[in-house]
């Protein structure tokens, strides 16, 4: 069930946010190590995959608690020009879209739980979009990147079907791990 919450959208006299239909590069994180090598969505085809995200980030209640916005509006947040999203097609799979967050800062108290939620979001409704899956990391700033790119990876891994070691070892010594066996 979506959480019913209104699209945050500014007032036309409002320059702090650059509107959904609009690519302002300079609004934009750099593309990161995770996009290396990839053909990374610009113009039409980052707004076109960011209306999106929007969409199902409204619907999946993927939200920043610090700014109260829907996450896909840190794009467009000028006070913020290099933090957000940026979107690349993997370059071995074109059926795979690859997502790197940069939070607004290198200690972002939120980057695990926002990138999880992304993930989630992305490949909870991936008959939205024209990708077979979404993998996501965040940008190396972040202070704790390793740990965290490496939960998503045992996301990806189990949203692919594939387990993965560290858990099996976890729930055989009775370590909390961190969720079910799938990533929704």
């Amino acid at each position: 069930m979506p959480i019913p919450r209104p699209f945050a959208t500014a007032d036309a006299d409002d320059e702090t946010f650059d509107g959904y239909d609009e690519f302002v590069l300079a609004h934009l994180p750099d593309p990161g190590p995770f996009l290396d090598g990839a053909d990374v969505l610009t113009g039409d085809d980052h707004v076109a995959f960011h209306r999106l995200t929007r969409d199902i980030f409204e619907e999946r209640g993927v939200y920043d608690a610090t700014f109260g916005y829907n996450l896909a509006r840190l794009n467009l947040d000028s006070r913020h020009p290099n933090a957000g999203f940026r979107y690349a097609v993997a370059p071995d799979d074109a059926r795979v879209l690859l997502a790197e967050f940069t939070p607004t800062t290198e200690f972002c108290p939120q980057s695990d739980s926002l990138t999880k939620g992304s993930f989630r979001a992305w490949n909870g409704l991936a008959d939205r979009h024209e990708y077979d899956r979404v993998s996501v990391a965040v940008a190396p700033l972040h202070h704790d990147s390793t740990r965290i790119n490496e939960t998503l990876g045992d996301f990806e891994r189990q949203y692919r079907g594939e387990g993965t070691p560290e858990n099996e070892s976890r729930r055989a010594n009775n370590e909390p791990d961190d969720g079910p066996a799938t990533p929704f």
